[in-house]
């Protein structure tokens, strides 16, 4: 997001946006991922809609994919909603710490899954919910601290309630403003995804769905190797990452 507070066209989108339907999700995970950079996802949260314009994707191409979770067919509990109709959410848990969502692709029984890493505030509404909640996380996560430390320092617990105090209070680092939601852990906090919304039919959900957004040209969305899978042999070196620029 630029400076100025402005999505990537420097301008915010109304909510007139036509809802993209079951067949947009039928193909394979690679074509969504391509498709989905400049649409827009939207949930409704404790603070209210918000609404954020995909700006990067990540493809998983299911049993024959060394980089996906269903590789080799594999079927857990976990994995389940990647199994589920394109639409579906997958959102796991990692690093004991953040939340990842995922949007399914093609028909019931293909395990392939198209991650969201990125998204920029579609409106100003969606701006500022999407700080306070960052901001939110981040007072607890403080506070969690500070509570571990209170049962190695006796004072600790006083020091922390006026730290808590102090940040309800702060301005919105820039360091936020600027990485809102640019990773797919801040995403899922600023737009308050949880395991909750896991394994949800985006296509006919009322609080968690897609929508049409901007127009993207294909000379402005990049490839690059995904992210964070190092283990994945060969895998790691495929070009199936789409990003926005």
């Amino acid at each position: 997001m630029g400076m100025n507070g402005r999505n990537v066209h420097g301008l915010f989108l109304s909510e007139n946006q036509k809802r993209l339907t079951r067949e947009f999700f039928m193909s394979d995970a690679l074509e969504l991922s391509r498709r989905l950079i400049g649409k827009i996802m939207v949930h409704e949260t404790p603070l209210g809609k918000v609404r954020g314009i995909i700006t990067e994707t990540e493809a998983y191409m299911g049993v024959e994919d060394k980089g996906s979770h269903t590789y080799g067919g594999r079927r857990t509990e976990r994995t389940e909603p990647m199994f589920h109709i394109g639409g579906t959410s997958y959102v796991y848990f990692i690093y004991g710490m953040y939340n990842c969502v995922n949007v399914t692709a093609g028909a019931e029984g293909t395990p392939m899954a198209s991650l969201i890493r990125m998204v920029e505030p579609a409106d100003e509404a969606s701006k500022s919910i999407m700080e306070r909640l960052r901001m939110a996380d981040m007072e607890r996560r403080r506070t969690a601290r500070e509570k571990r430390k209170a049962e190695r320092v006796a004072d600790s617990v006083e020091t922390a309630a006026a730290e808590t105090v102090a940040a309800a209070t702060e301005k919105v680092p820039t360091a936020v403003k600027k990485h809102l939601a640019d990773g797919p852990g801040k995403l899922c906090i600023a737009m308050h995804i949880t395991k909750a919304d896991n394994d949800i039919d985006m296509a006919e959900s009322r609080e968690f769905y897609l929508t049409e957004g901007i127009e993207v040209e294909k000379s402005r969305i990049l490839t690059g190797k995904r992210i964070g899978i190092d283990y994945a042999e060969e895998a790691a070196d495929y070009l199936w990452r789409f990003t926005l620029t």
